[in-house]
């Protein structure tokens, strides 16, 4: 599962980097996906809409079994 979440994060950075930022995966456990905002994103008002609208939407499609994304500090 940890692969498939990683996979699915590298289609995604691109997006995220375009605007100074990154994801580091940290974890994959019993469905839950931890994750570390890097960059512009770490700091950014709108880093819970990226993580929950952006991140975890798409884990939860193209991922089976991903319960929730959390993000690490």
């Amino acid at each position: 599962m940890f692969e498939q979440v990683n996979e699915v994060l590298e289609k995604l950075r691109p997006y995220l980097q375009r605007d100074g930022g990154d994801v580091e995966l940290i974890d994959v456990e019993d469905g839950i996906v931890r994750v570390r905002l890097l960059g512009a994103c770490g700091g950014c008002p709108s880093a819970t809409i990226t993580l929950k609208a952006g991140i975890e939407r798409a884990l939860l499609e193209e991922v089976p079994g991903i319960k929730e994304v959390e993000q690490v500090f």
